[in-house]
């Protein structure tokens, strides 16, 4: 019987496919609690064992080692897991490579943008999506006579597939999607409510609406901002995590090992405006008073104001990409927060929407040039440096402070504050 040490992050769908067929044979497979992501996995002691740095990465009582999800969870597993037969076995190994190789790319494809984790590309979203109902048609069809993909009892097959429509079924899947595959739906839900599967993954909640619930929410490390129709606080909303990954797309990885750098703004004077005292005071407090704290605050001398606007409306689809848009790169801007405040709106509806805002950060220069890493959005956006002493400025503020106002016509949908 296995028994041997897993090094992950938490909530790593790969790591779960071995941790699931433990829970089925039986295997004794601890999780390594020493064990930090991006710290841990560079270290020579780690890199001696596994060369490559990434993570799940197991290793046994007798200190053999194994990389790679689909081995660890092979290894991990029993003969009825692995097939039972040798054509079943070659079934057990035929799917989890349609779920590596088929489903996974589209799957990145299709939950990174919905995410906000990388911008959403029309033309790349359209074709996943496309390809990704022909899978599932593949996977409906299969099922239709069958309670499982190999035999009839749950193998690596199930285990590998499922897991890598995990996200899909929680982020893009909503019920109108899902709703034409039925036999598919049942047998993913069948999994999910076993109990080998919930001793991992929790409950598992389905995708309601993609992309979220659309509310009106602050994006923020300080706290959330109030909903004016609710008028009570608005709880704060997560940013959307990179999940690292154990294959050739380091994406992910790349954001969870973003190195530590020196704050380009130190470069400018330091100034009489607290970003973190007004921060707190805006989120936890109406705007009628925390937007004229804010000019009683603001040091014009050492910092600017700031309007921009996406310059390619006609590419705005869905509202729920278009909000994803902007939590992208929010998320992308974090180190800017310490010297930054923005509130970015997003109006209209689907397939006619548009995205502008204002800024606020320390220096008279377009911010987004004093760093490498700042520069992936704003070239999408045209940026226009406001007069701190106009009332045009005063009141461009105060509507997008607040959310509420004419802005030139525009019909509200819904506003990220970045704090």
């Amino acid at each position: 019987m296995a028994s041997a040490t897993l090094y992950t992050y938490p909530d790593n769908f790969r790591a779960a496919k071995a941790l699931i067929a433990a829970k089925f044979s039986g295997a004794k497979i601890d999780v390594a609690t020493n064990f930090t992501f991006g710290d841990t996995n560079k270290t020579p002691g780690f890199l001696a064992k596994f060369p490559l740095g990434k993570v799940p990465a197991l290793e046994t009582k007798s200190g053999d080692v194994l990389f790679e999800s689909n081995a660890i969870a092979y290894y991990a597993a029993n003969k009825q897991l692995r097939g039972e037969t040798d054509l079943d076995a070659a079934r057990v190994v035929q799917w989890t490579s349609f779920a590596d190789n088929e489903l996974l790319p589209v799957a990145s494809n299709l939950v990174f943008p919905t995410l906000g984790i990388v911008q959403p590309n029309k033309e790349n979203f359209d074709l996943a999506k496309e390809t990704l109902l022909k899978l599932l048609t593949v996977l409906n069809d299969f099922l239709l006579t069958r309670t499982y993909l190999v035999g009839e009892r749950i193998t690596l097959a199930d285990i590998s597939v499922s897991l890598n429509l995990l996200h899909l079924y929680q982020h893009v899947l909503e019920p109108s999607l899902r709703a034409p595959f039925r036999n598919l739906n049942r047998w993913f839900t069948t999994l999910i409510n076993q109990e080998q599967f919930k001793s991992v993954l929790g409950t598992v909640k389905l995708c309601e609406r993609a992309g979220g619930d659309g509310k009106k929410v602050s994006e923020s490390s300080t706290g959330g901002k109030k909903d004016k129709k609710e008028k009570e606080k608005a709880p704060k909303k997560e940013k959307p995590k990179a999940e690292p990954v154990d294959d050739g797309d380091d994406f992910a990885d790349e954001l969870a090992l973003e190195p530590k750098s020196k704050d380009p703004f130190e470069a400018f004077p330091k100034g009489n405006f607290n970003f973190d005292d007004f921060k707190r005071f805006y989120s936890n407090n109406p705007e009628t008073k925390s937007i004229p704290y804010f000019w009683e605050k603001f040091d014009k001398e050492n910092y600017t104001i700031w309007f921009c606007e996406y310059k390619y409306p006609e590419e705005l689809t869905m509202v729920f990409m278009s909000a994803n848009l902007i939590s992208g790169m929010f998320q992308r801007l974090d180190k800017m927060r310490k010297n930054a405040f923005g509130s970015m709106i997003l109006f209209g509806e689907d397939n006619n929407s548009s995205i502008s805002g204002i800024w606020v950060w320390k220096g008279p220069e377009l911010a987004f040039t004093l760093s490498p890493d700042w520069q992936i959005d704003y070239e999408s956006y045209s940026w226009k440096k406001l007069d701190a002493n106009s009332d045009d400025t005063k009141t461009l503020v105060n509507e997008y402070f607040s959310w509420e106002g004419k802005f030139g016509g525009k019909t509200f949908n819904q506003g990220k504050i970045f704090k």
